[in-house]
């Protein structure tokens, strides 16, 4: 026994390392599993904190890049650990020490497993967000020394496939129209499997609906000028749970705060809590504009025109609410009430911002997007009409008779639809 602790006493060295090397190991270990675990809720705010957050936005900005980093140098370290505890159980074994190498070279697996994988990731999973602030600074250092090596790398990689699995072919591209039909198709009848395909339909639309039909038009939501201070919102709290910043003497918008990530306002000065915001033309589609968002862990976007003019804004949670709803409609969001309401058997009361889409659904038509790109019953009744409405203009649409019934400030309008075999019958 004492030949063996004074065998161990003269390794001291190498022992050392080896712990360095496991608690570097659980480093990179709980790295990994605390950035990639990271929710877009975190990252969101994440994105307007201090600098180191702020630079775990920018790592997580290119993530195959950071990925591969913490991999190799989290191989190359385990890999270390080993040459030296193998060293170490060599020696033990020329001096005829054949257990104790044995019992060490267990234990020394057990704590490569224990302390350098199992342990730092349920800590990290635990604490993402203050573990992921307080490694950032080590890892863009262990980043940016791998990047001189990286497109060797890819190389090798490349290179490797090509050798070994040269057959490999991509896998056919699924069309939306194909997908579409398969769950039309499919026999669901339990209540719950219905809305989940509802759900899988709303999925699917995400290619189709554009940004316009979603929107919050300029008007319906707050907007302050730079700097905002808490006063200037008289105690209002915006409905759409954002307050929009924008420069001064422009409609251009600067940032975006949201209230609905707040418990209490602790400062009279909001604008350390605005976030920045992505600008998106009217014409893109929702599933863009959604990955568009998740890239750059933003929460709402800025709508614009073919003129760069801001037209309205478009935030997170409309898109999961047209993801998530039965029936979504922006009209029922901005009103909070239902914009289509059947006063009659085959007589509806629509409001004039209305989409069309959501139109046809409550009445039980096929939506068919019309050739001027329309997409709201107002915007069709100007098409129509070639003037500014007034109470009592009437136009026809697939089979019912649109008749304006109220016409409020700046356009706004309410719309009797009704059925044209409904007129026949009472005329």
């Amino acid at each position: 026994m004492f030949e063996f602790f004074e065998l161990i006493s003269s390794l001291w060295p190498a022992v050392a390392a080896m712990l360095c090397l496991i608690l570097v190991s659980g480093f990179f270990s709980a790295s990994e599993t605390a950035l990639f675990s990271l929710s877009h809720n975190d990252l969101e705010v994440m994105r307007s904190g201090r600098p180191r957050d702020q630079a775990v936005i920018v790592l997580l900005s290119e993530p195959d890049r950071l990925l591969t980093a913490v991999l190799f140098w989290n191989l190359v370290i385990n890999l270390t650990f080993f040459a030296v505890s193998m060293v170490i159980a060599h020696r033990l074994a020329e001096a005829d020490q054949t257990v104790a190498a044995g019992v060490f070279g267990m234990l020394s697996l057990l704590l490569i497993i224990l302390f350098g994988e199992v342990l730092p990731k349920s800590l990290a999973v635990a604490m993402r967000r203050q573990l992921a602030s307080l490694v950032v600074w080590p890892l863009v250092v262990a980043v940016r020394l791998l990047d001189p090596v990286t497109p060797v790398l890819e190389w090798i990689t490349k290179l490797a496939r090509r050798a070994f699995w040269p057959h490999i072919k991509r896998e056919p591209f699924l069309m939306a129209d194909d997908l579409e039909r398969a769950v039309k198709n499919s026999q669901l009848s339990d209540e719950v499997i219905r809305q989940e395909r509802q759900v899988l339909h709303n999925i699917l639309d995400l290619c189709e609906i554009t940004v316009e039909e979603v929107m919050r038009p300029r008007g319906t939501y707050m907007t302050l000028p730079s700097p905002v201070l808490l006063a200037d919102l008289n105690s209002e709290v915006p409905s759409s749970g954002y307050l929009v910043v924008q420069q001064n003497g422009t409609d251009e918008i600067e940032g975006a705060i949201p209230f609905t990530t707040f418990t209490s306002f602790p400062r009279d000065d909001l604008q350390w809590a605005a976030e920045e915001v992505v600008h998106v033309p009217w014409c893109a589609n929702l599933a863009f504009t959604l990955q568009f968002l998740r890239d750059q862990f933003c929460s709402l976007a800025s709508v614009i025109n073919e003129y760069g003019e801001t037209i309205g804004i478009l935030t997170y949670e409309d898109i999961i609410d047209t993801i998530l709803m039965p029936e979504p409609s922006r009209t029922k969001r901005l009103l909070r009430r239902e914009p289509v309401q059947e006063v009659a058997p085959g007589c509806f009361q629509v409001e004039g911002m209305t989409t069309l889409r959501y139109l046809c659904r409550r009445i039980g038509l096929d939506y068919e997007p019309t050739a001027d790109g329309l997409f709201t019953v107002a915007g069709m009744l100007y098409e129509e009409l070639e003037h500014i409405p007034v109470v009592d203009d009437k136009c026809t649409w697939r089979g019912y008779v649109l008749r304006v019934t109220d016409v409020e400030a700046r356009g706004k309008l309410r719309v009797m639809v009704t059925k044209q075999e409904e007129l026949k019958v009472e005329g």
